[in-house]
């Protein structure tokens, strides 16, 4: 059975400590990479397979607009994006759909409670229910069917993998990565999705988040890039964790299930993060500690981003540990400072 890397192959990212005691350890790969493609920081096995999923989000995006999808401004966000399901979430993704002369109905995505507590507490209290256009991934499935109206693809089997859709979107995460798909599985959401190396991935959103900057670059994927920069609350949402390190920082960071990270700052520095037992606490640490070690971020302004996104660790309601490096990233750090 294809598999990705094993507990053996991994290193110790980050630990969790609750009242001076290490209970917990997160082990796992990461890579951080120059505009250039050389690997700047290798973590654990960072070429073995792994499921992105939505972290390949933007690529997603990228392809449908290169099917002709008319998207503008917070949309293209919500195309590549993760969201928690707010109202304004949901207006953006029922604009795509109208555009497309579609309703919520012809969303193939399941249906869901938002993670937003004031819309999750709206469609309880209007006794709507679990909404499509609430899931996480809407938009991206939004884009989806505006591409096959556009071409006249067929609505109905839009997240086959082998709809011209998903085979676009194929194109588009080969030519980026530079890795060919030799594994393809079923999302979360019901969208194919496939199996990269970090390497790869790293090299993906390097592309990505210095297109806006480069004159030779895909003009799709700089339309992409400014759009998630421009619009942070639509990646995730107004104080989630993707959303922060957009707005605060200035640059690229979408969170994949499976405690998969991927950041990308303007210059083409970029970092891929896979967490191997699926725990996504400790990514967003992780990755800004890394982009900060390799001089890609100012190092000054990640703890105050750390401090808004990353949970300290509760007893009786208060905080009586956190989560912090692991050894392996700790080592990196000395040795890139000695």
């Amino acid at each position: 059975m294809p598999e990705t890397f094993t507990a053996a192959n991994a290193v110790e990212l980050a630990v969790v400590e609750r009242n001076g005691f290490i209970e917990s350890r997160h082990v796992g790969s990461a890579v951080v990479m120059s505009a250039d493609g050389d690997v700047v920081t290798e973590l654990g096995d960072i070429t073995a397979p792994i499921f992105p999923r939505s972290t390949l989000k933007p690529f997603q995006a990228i392809a449908a607009m290169q099917s002709g999808v008319p998207l503008r401004g917070a949309q293209v966000a919500l195309a590549a994006a993760s969201h928690v399901g707010s109202h304004e979430h949901m207006d953006v993704v029922r604009s795509m759909l109208s555009g497309a002369g579609l309703t919520e109905d012809d969303l193939q995505c399941p249906a869901d409670w938002p993670k937003d507590e004031e819309a999750r507490n709206w469609l309880v209290r209007t006794e709507k229910g679990k909404q499509r256009v609430a899931f996480n991934c809407s938009g991206k499935h939004a884009a989806f069917l505006w591409a096959c109206v556009e071409n006249g693809w067929d609505t109905k089997t839009y997240l086959e993998p082998n709809h011209p859709m998903q085979q676009r979107v194929m194109e588009v995460i080969e030519e980026f990565t530079g890795e060919k798909i030799e594994h393809i599985a079923v999302d979360g959401c019901g969208a194919p999705v496939a199996a990269v190396s970090l390497t790869g991935l790293a090299r993906g959103i390097s592309r990505l988040a210095k297109a806006p900057a480069s004159k030779s670059s895909n003009a799709r994927a700089a339309t992409v890039a400014t759009a998630m920069l421009d619009y942070p609350w639509a990646v995730e949402g107004r104080g989630a964790e993707n959303s922060v390190v957009i707005e605060d920082l200035g640059i690229i960071a979408k969170l994949g299930a499976e405690g998969v990270m991927v950041m990308g700052t303007p210059t083409g520095v970029s970092v891929a993060v896979k967490i191997l037992d699926g725990s996504p606490r400790a990514a967003t640490l992780v990755a800004l500690t890394l982009l900060a070690s390799a001089g890609a971020i100012d190092a000054d302004a990640v703890g105050p981003v750390l401090d808004k996104v990353v949970k300290p660790v509760l007893g009786k309601g208060e905080p009586v540990g956190r989560i912090r490096l692991g050894n392996a990233v700790m080592t990196q750090l000395d040795r890139q400072q000695g």
